[in-house]
């Protein structure tokens, strides 16, 4: 009986491919699959690192720099050296920029407790079962936070100067004559500004927090005839806790980066200088004195004191909690 010999070539040719290269093709599939989302976030990726890692690199690496110019106008060159920590003492011996530090810390323990708890109470009211048109009031109260804050304080600004504002009138009818702009109020006028614009967002927040608690606990509530100050107090509040955390957190930060208003403001109100807030103490040192690397200084501390401030709160709050 003779056999037929198979030839090598042939059977190589008639293996799975899995089994000629070595590389199984379920392999390649499960590198292709783990590649796939990072392509897919690539350019996210790539804007977030231009436009917000990479400042921020360039912003502290400039807060450790010195630049010396030579000749009148620099014309003879200009050197930069690193400066260690010159920067930062010369921003934290600038008077104005310590004033404007706890101007606004002052600014945030007031606005943003009223606020909150504003934002709180619309948001429970809206969503409480005798409420009528949610949606239309949701809109309503969430209209401000659409207007920029520029606009929004020109349109206040002419209900805060004298001659313009049919506040003035009304308040001559009974004998008052309010300052709306003077030194010992503007600060507060511009709370009011701020708690105008951002009470509907940070209601969002916490409706949608409402939203989420589950149907059954009210049910039970019912039941067990609990009334409608022991739903909120046992309930709503307790429950919507982690938004009334990250609201005030953002408040916490929003109010050290205060800007327009006051800039808008000034314009009109003579206690405002160019260093009423941080953000714009920091914006003057830059543009106006062109000392660049003492802002950068000065932009780190405002994040450094954010962060801390935040910090702090969120440490209290999960002491409290625990």
């Amino acid at each position: 009986m003779t056999t037929t010999p198979v030839a090598t070539g042939t059977a190589e040719r008639q293996q799975p491919t899995e089994l000629r290269t070595g590389k199984p093709a379920r392999a390649r599939r499960t590198r292709g699959a783990a590649r796939a989302p990072w392509m897919l976030l690539a350019p996210f990726l790539a804007l977030f690192v231009l436009t917000f890692i990479l400042p921020i690199i360039v912003a502290i690496g400039s807060s450790f720099t010195s630049v010396r110019r030579s000749g009148l106008f620099g014309e003879e060159g200009v050197t930069s050296e690193f400066a260690w920590f010159d920067n930062y003492a010369l921003a934290l011996a600038d008077g104005n920029f310590i004033a404007s530090i706890g101007r606004m810390l002052l600014f945030g323990v007031v606005q943003v407790p009223i606020m909150i708890v504003l934002a709180t109470v619309l948001a429970l009211m809206l969503e409480s079962a005798s409420a009528r048109w949610p949606g239309f009031f949701r809109a309503a109260y969430f209209l401000p936070y659409g207007v920029p804050g520029v606009i929004a304080t020109i349109l206040w600004s002419f209900l805060y100067v004298p001659g313009l504002s049919p506040l003035f009138d009304v308040a001559a009818l009974v004998g008052l004559e309010p300052d709306f702009l003077g030194a010992g109020s503007v600060l507060w006028s511009i709370a009011n500004i701020v708690v105008w614009s951002y009470t509907g967002y940070n209601m969002l927040i916490i409706v949608a927090q409402l939203k989420s608690i589950p149907v059954e606990l009210y049910e039970a509530a019912r039941v067990d005839g609990a009334s409608t100050w022991r739903v909120v107090r046992s309930i709503q509040l307790p429950l919507i806790r982690p938004a009334l955390v990250l609201t005030t957190v953002f408040s916490i930060i929003g109010t050290l980066q205060l800007f327009a208003e006051a800039q808008v403001l000034m314009k009109v109100a003579p206690a405002i200088d160019s260093q009423y807030t941080p953000n714009l103490s920091a914006y003057t040192t830059a543009f106006a004195y062109n000392d660049y690397n003492v802002a950068a200084a000065q932009a780190v501390l405002i994040a450094v004191v954010a962060f801390a401030l935040s910090f702090i709160f969120l440490k209290l709050t999960n002491r409290k909690s625990a």
